[in-house]
């Protein structure tokens, strides 16, 4: 086990950027007001195990259609570079259709693939490339916990920050996203080329 609070720090706040669970208030207040109630453990948890799940087999999912991880690295730089582009820029160039009208709110959209979407898991195949994997986890477990926190108490979140301060917020993480980006891409585009 080899256990670095810098790794542990850079996947957490890579993965906290392209989850984006401030930037989502706005989303997750529109679904509680659909449907009720959102039930924040089970989001949490549900969101949480599909990440750890594909951290795992993501790789042997790759295998075995032929695909390297630095390639996946590369391709989840573009992604990671798109949502930082959208975050900066304010624009949408990706929106999935977040309606539901029932109680599964809570697993769809929310869960997956609001938090555990495309973004953060070819986010944390590109991470598995560059960093050790109990670090990673160790990154998605927090991400779970201020997730958890957020949806627990997003209403007073947005009370507090108001809506300059979400955009802020966004403006600040895609700038940090986007440099995350351009360095996993340079760092994996070698290796295409050895």
């Amino acid at each position: 086990m080899k256990f670095n609070p810098k790794e542990i720090l850079t996947a957490f706040m890579v993965l906290f950027a392209v989850i984006d669970i401030v930037g989502n208030i706005p989303i997750i207040i529109d679904l509680r007001k659909k449907v009720g109630h959102i039930q924040s453990e089970k989001a949490s948890l549900i969101a949480g195990v599909i990440m750890v799940f594909f951290l795992f087999l993501g790789q042997s999912l790759l295998s075995l259609i032929g695909i390297d991880v630095n390639s996946f690295a590369v391709a989840g730089s573009f992604i990671l570079f798109f949502i930082a582009l959208e975050m900066i820029l304010g624009i949408t160039l990706y929106k999935d259709d977040a309606s539901s009208g029932t109680i599964t709110a809570t697993v769809f959209p929310l869960a997956f693939p609001l938090i555990a979407g495309p973004g953060s898991l070819t986010t944390l195949l590109s991470l598995r490339a560059e960093f050790a994997i109990e670090n990673i986890i160790v990154a998605v477990l927090l991400n779970v916990i201020v997730i958890y926190a957020v949806l627990k108490t997003s209403s007073k979140i947005e009370r507090l920050i108001g809506p300059t301060g979400i955009q802020i917020i966004r403006k600040v993480f895609g700038v940090i996203l986007l440099a995350i980006s351009v360095k996993l891409f340079a760092q994996n585009i070698k290796a295409l080329f050895i």
